[in-house]
């Protein structure tokens, strides 16, 4: 009988059991192939120069040298994203920088586009309709979202309006979102809502120089043919953001308290649930606050989603604990890296009425506001109420617009008689400015003035009803 040999029973005989020999031949055979191939160099890259012989098999590197590597792929990627952001933040050295770019007319440079993001709540489904067709030119692109709070039924009419416009179908360039979103606009969601719009416009590749967040209760002032033409004599790093410091009540109301956002966990509003302990400020970043209207750049805003130095992140955690987040996260972002902070025009174009001294919330727009509106020289203004009168003389008087139809620009090739001219499409980089962009034209020379942008980033104080900065009192 054949004794078995196993773990329990002493020591094993390695060479009883002959069945291992074809499996151990084989793995030499195949580790001799591997190496008699490495020597020949099959398996090595090929040689940037074209020649095969001098190639090293292998480049051992040092840490110093990988971390070399490793910045010089991240200054490649800051310097295909920030474009001629270098080159402005240069000319800001020079005294009155900006005034030749408003006045320039670069008649080779290709227009520029726009990206809308247009947001409403339950209820507001008719009036961002209305909305989009003040706004709408071929050449822009457009997101609508309304919020979770909307019954999916006038989701649904949103979107099948939009499907069943024929213009729309046929440009392709406004989108709806699906699934809506919670937003609360005292937490983060606002936030989180536009960076999810900048993530879908990068994500499908679109085609936009700026981007421009409305809300339902928001309406133009004047035409995109006016606000087209002026942008494109205007540098494309600009971005336009009301922003000043932090301080005052605002630092003890929003930044110190220790808050949780509803919107992030459940299905309905609710107000902030605060705690009872408080935190410190942050030392490695200054905090800023502004309006949460904005007109922002593309590489800005791809810096916000794929931040190489981490600053937004960090920031975005940060914010997800502040109070009105959304007037203050791009802010922060913008004046503290250093790539951006010379981009920042403290403006977002928008015309709000406030009372004095300025509270949180802006006065409802009326009739009595409309030559301070025009005068104002401001592509939009809010809050309107739902289908007041005002908005029927801002179609009628500075957008020529129709009910029911789009604004009229260049690009609509139609005739001019009782068909509605837009119905047919024309060219759509070729503009008819009318008195709007002058009117924008005279904003642009102030905002972008040295003795404007000067206060921009810095300690000075902002005035939200003037328009402008201030020293303050503790600093004077």
């Amino acid at each position: 009988m054949r004794k078995s040999w196993g773990l329990s029973s002493g020591p094993a005989r390695p060479f009883g059991d002959r069945r291992w020999l074809l499996p151990f031949l084989a793995s030499l055979l195949v580790t001799a192939t591997l190496l008699l191939a490495a020597a020949c160099g099959l398996f090595s890259p090929p040689y940037p120069g074209g020649g095969g012989g001098d190639a090293a098999l292998f480049d051992v590197v040092s840490l110093a040298d990988w971390d070399d590597g490793a910045r010089s792929v991240e200054s490649g990627i800051k310097d295909r994203l920030l474009g001629d952001t270098a080159a402005a933040a240069a000319a800001a050295d020079d005294e009155n920088p900006d005034d030749a770019a408003v006045n320039s007319d670069d008649s080779d440079a290709e227009p520029p586009r726009i990206a809308y993001l247009l947001e409403g709540t339950k209820g507001d489904g008719l009036r961002m309709r209305r909305t989009l067709q003040a706004i709408y030119h071929p050449r822009n692109q457009y997101i609508l979202h309304l919020d979770l709070e909307a019954p999916p039924r006038e989701r649904i009419d949103l979107a099948m309006y939009v499907k069943g416009d024929p213009m729309f179908s046929q440009v392709g360039n406004v989108r709806v979102i699906a699934k809506g979103n919670l937003v609360t606009y005292k937490g983060p969601t606002m936030v989180a809502c536009t960076l999810h719009a900048v993530a879908i416009l990068l994500k499908e590749g679109l085609d936009w120089d700026w981007f421009i967040n409305l809300s339902a209760s928001d309406y133009p002032l004047m035409t995109q043919d006016d606000i087209l033409h002026v942008f494109s004599s205007l540098p494309r790093n600009l971005n336009f953001i009301e922003h000043f410091q932090l301080s005052g009540w605002k630092v003890n109301i929003r930044a110190k308290p220790i808050v949780l956002d509803p919107g992030l966990y459940l299905s309905k509003k609710f107000d902030l649930t605060m705690t009872t302990e408080r935190r410190e400020l942050p030392t490695s970043f200054k905090l800023y606050t502004g309006s949460a209207w904005i007109m922002l750049t593309k590489s800005f805003l791809e810096y916000c989603i794929w931040g190489w130095d981490n600053l937004p992140r960090n920031l975005l955690m940060y914010y997800v604990n502040f109070i009105s987040s959304p007037e203050g996260y791009f802010q922060t972002v913008i004046c503290n890296s250093n790539d951006f902070r010379g981009t920042a025009v403290s403006h977002d174009l928008h015309y709000i009425a406030w009372d004095y001294p300025p509270k949180q919330h802006p006065l409802i727009l009326s009739m009595k506001d409309f030559n301070k509106m025009v005068k104002s020289g401001a592509p939009f203004a809010r809050k309107f109420p739902k289908d007041d009168k005002v908005l029927d003389k801002i179609d009628r008087e500075l957008l020529h617009r129709s009910e029911g139809r789009f604004t009229p620009g260049a690009w609509c090739d139609g005739s001019s008689g009782g068909a509605d001219p837009c119905l047919s499409r024309g060219e759509d980089s070729v503009f008819e400015p009318g008195p709007g962009a002058e009117r924008l034209r005279g904003l642009m020379k102030k905002v972008l003035s040295w003795d404007y942008r000067n206060g921009s980033c810095s300690s000075l104080a902002y005035d939200q009803t003037r328009r402008d900065w201030y020293v303050p009192k503790s600093k004077g």
